[in-house]
C-alpha cells in the first residue's frame, strides 16, 4: 500500500520558494536600514528629508561654510547663541528669560510663526495684525535680505510693528525689527525655509541671505519637555480671561435661583379610587379559561400543586423551605395513607388532560380537608 500522506521531502520542496522570497525581503529590508541609518523626522528639523523638514536648506549653508548647531533646550544653547544667528522654530515654547539672553548674546534672531501671545511678550510694540494665505509675493520694501532674494513664498500670520524703525515686507509676513545688538526677524510661514518650499521662487536667496550671514548658526527647536519651562507653567485659573469667570459666576447664581423656584416639596401620599373592582372569583375563572385556551394543564397542575403545599406546611408546622421528604412523611402521618400515593400526588406526574387534572385538584381538596381535621 502506497502512502499519500506529505513526507519532509515534500513539504520542503512546496514551501522553499515562499521562504526564499520572504528571506530576500527581509535581508533587503534590513540593508536599507543599516544604509540609511537613523532618520530625523519633524518640521524644520535639518536632518529631516519630510516635505516640512529642513534638511536641504542645512545642506547649502553648510555648502557655504556655516557650521550649524542644533540645540532643543535651553540649557544646551547656554553660550552658543554668542556671535551667532539663531534660529527659533518654535518662539511659543522658549522662556522669556532664555529669549532675552538670546537677544543679548546673538547676532540676529529668526522666529518662525510666533502667536500673538508669544511676539506681544518677547517684542513690545510687535503683534499680530491679520492672516494671509501663503503664495507668492513681492518683497514691497527695502529690506536687504527681501529686496536681493525678490519674490518668495511667504503668507500665514501678518505682523505690523509701531517702533519706528520696524520694517514689514510681503504683506506683513516678514517684518525686521532692529535691536541695540542685531536684528530679529519675524516670518509669518515656514515655507521659505522647508524642502517642499525651498527650490520656488527666491526661497532659497531668502533663507540664505537670513540664516548665512555668520559664520554659525544655532538652529533652535524647542520642545514642551524643556525643563527651563516649568517655571513658566501658569496654573488654569490664571488663563481664563476676567471676563470668562465673572460669566461663569453669574452663570452659576442664575442656576441656583432657577432650582429653587422650580423645586416643591413632597406632600403627603395622595391615594386614589380604583377604577373597576375585579372580584377574586372572575379573576380565577379568567386565568383558568387562559390556562384551558392555552392547553397549559401541566402548568395549571404544578400551580394547583405549589398552592396546595404552601397551605399544607404551616398546617403541619413546616417551614417554607422545607424538603418534599418531610412534607410527604408529615401529610402521610396525619392522614393515615401510604407515603408514595401523597408523593404522586404532592410532586407527582403532570395531569395530562382536563380530567386528570380535575382529578388531581380534587384528590389535593381532599388531603387538605384530611390534614386539617386530624
Amino acid at each position: 500500500m502506497t502512502s499519500v500522506s506529505p513526507d519532509a521531502r515534500r513539504i520542503w520542496r512546496g514551501v522553499r520558494l515562499p521562504l526564499a522570497v520572504v528571506f530576500l525581503l527581509v535581508l533587503t529590508g534590513t540593508l536599507l536600514v543599516l544604509v540609511q541609518g537613523e532618520q530625523t523626522t519633524g518640521a524644520l528639523e535639518p536632518g529631516s528629508y519630510e516635505p516640512a523638514g529642513g534638511r536641504a536648506l542645512a545642506t547649502l549653508l553648510e555648502r557655504e561654510g556655516v557650521k550649524i548647531t542644533t540645540v532643543h533646550t535651553a540649557a544646551e544653547l547656554k553660550g552658543a547663541a554668542t556671535g551667532a544667528t539663531v534660529l527659533i522654530t518654535e518662539p511659543g515654547y522658549v522662556p522669556k528669560s532664555t529669549f532675552t539672553q538670546i537677544r543679548r548674546d546673538a547676532e540676529d534672531v529668526v522666529l518662525v510663526r510666533p502667536s500673538p501671545g508669544t511676539v506681544e511678550e518677547v517684542l513690545p510694540g510687535v503683534r499680530v495684525s491679520g492672516q494671509l494665505e501663503t503664495e507668492t509675493r513681492a518683497p514691497d520694501c527695502q529690506v536687504e535680505a527681501p529686496l536681493a532674494a525678490g519674490s518668495a513664498t511667504m503668507g500665514g500670520l501678518k505682523y505690523a510693528a509701531t517702533q519706528p524703525r520696524a520694517r514689514d515686507c510681503y504683506g506683513g509676513s516678514y517684518l525686521d525689527v532692529p535691536g541695540p545688538q542685531g536684528t530679529v526677524t519675524v516670518l509669518g510661514a515656514p515655507e521659505p525655509l522647508t524642502n517642499e518650499w525651498l527650490a520656488d521662487e527666491g526661497n532659497a536667496a531668502l533663507a540664505m541671505r537670513l540664516l548665512g550671514k555668520h559664520e554659525r548658526l544655532v538652529w533652535y527647536l524647542p520642545t514642551p519637555a524643556d525643563p527651563s519651562l516649568e517655571n513658566e507653567k501658569k496654573p488654569l485659573s490664571e488663563l481664563i480671561p476676567a471676563g470668562w469667570s465673572y460669566a461663569a459666576l453669574q452663570a452659576g447664581v442664575a442656576v441656583v435661583l432657577l432650582a429653587l423656584w422650580r423645586s416643591r416639596r413632597l406632600g403627603p401620599v395622595v391615594t386614589e379610587p380604583i377604577p373597576v373592582v375585579v372580584r377574586a372569583a372572575e379573576a380565577t375563572e379568567g386565568r383558568a379559561r387562559l390556562y384551558r385556551k392555552a392547553k397549559a394543564t401541566a402548568h395549571a397542575g404544578e400551580t394547583l400543586r405549589e398552592a396546595a403545599r404552601a397551605r399544607l406546611r404551616p398546617l403541619l408546622g413546616l417551614t417554607r423551605d422545607a424538603e418534599p421528604a418531610a412534607l410527604v412523611e408529615s401529610v402521610a402521618g396525619r392522614t393515615g395513607r401510604a407515603p408514595a400515593e401523597i408523593g404522586a400526588l404532592l410532586y407527582g406526574d403532570p395531569p395530562a388532560d382536563d380530567a386528570a387534572l380535575v382529578r388531581l385538584a380534587d384528590g389535593l381538596d381532599v388531603v387538605e380537608r384530611e390534614v386539617e381535621r386530624s
